[in-house]
């Protein structure tokens, strides 16, 4: 996004538009736009297999979480989601740190009262993070998880999305600062996925720019 406010880059082919504070300023100041609305109906936050809840006969699992619908109702279940490092709480599995969503989830465990309950684990890389919810999954194993989608784990597990207090800007921003001592739970902003790109290219290139503006990927082949 800094590279695209520098015109250093020109296109960015999924912008995740008004999540990061770097996007906001830049948009804001006119040197980056947002074009169409790409992939509708994209959504993140903390996800659990189904399994966890629902149980799976045909795989000889039994529910190990059945009353667990929403982040508040983690705190009965720490021992459920046991981290093998540090056995005395749960694990969750938050993005790699770099990542603006890392910031917003180890805000989010501070907002609900999970911190102290559970090890904000981050992952070296996004394939690394991928490959530990895979691996959990495929042996049945209880994992508890931050994911967005339009994603191939979406369309290849039955995952289930752990119910937040409604969307509110006031506690979002409290979210996206990570030297905020007092964050607020809200869900994560609305998703907006765009076609970022700089100045040059919108003033250079209307064409392109009106293509851009049409485009629309169909969510669940795209999962």
């Amino acid at each position: 996004e800094v590279a695209l406010t520098r015109n250093d880059l020109q296109v960015i082919a999924e912008e995740w538009a008004g999540r990061s504070p770097a996007w906001v300023k830049a948009e804001q100041a006119g040197q980056v736009f947002a074009l169409g609305d790409t992939v509708k109906n994209a959504e993140e936050g903390w996800w659990v297999p189904a399994y966890v809840i629902e149980g799976d006969r045909d795989r000889g699992i039994e529910p190990s979480a059945p009353e667990l619908r929403q982040v508040e109702d983690l705190k009965r279940y720490p021992q459920v989601f046991r981290d093998p490092e540090s056995p005395d709480k749960g694990r969750f599995l938050n993005s790699p740190s770099g990542w603006t969503s890392e910031t917003v989830n180890s805000q989010k465990l501070k907002a609900y009262g999970l911190n102290e309950l559970y090890t904000n684990f981050r992952s070296g890389s996004g394939a690394a993070m991928d490959a530990e919810i895979t691996s959990a999954i495929r042996r049945g194993q209880p994992v508890l998880f931050y994911y967005w989608n339009p994603t191939p784990l979406m369309g290849r597990y039955k995952l289930v999305r752990l119910q937040e207090p409604p969307f509110d800007a006031n506690a979002w921003a409290t979210l996206t600062d990570a030297s905020n001592p007092n964050p607020q739970g809200s869900q994560s902003l609305p998703a907006k996925l765009s076609i970022g790109v700089s100045k040059a290219f919108r003033d250079g290139y209307p064409d392109l720019v009106r293509a851009f503006e049409q485009v629309d990927l169909p969510i669940q082949r795209l999962n």
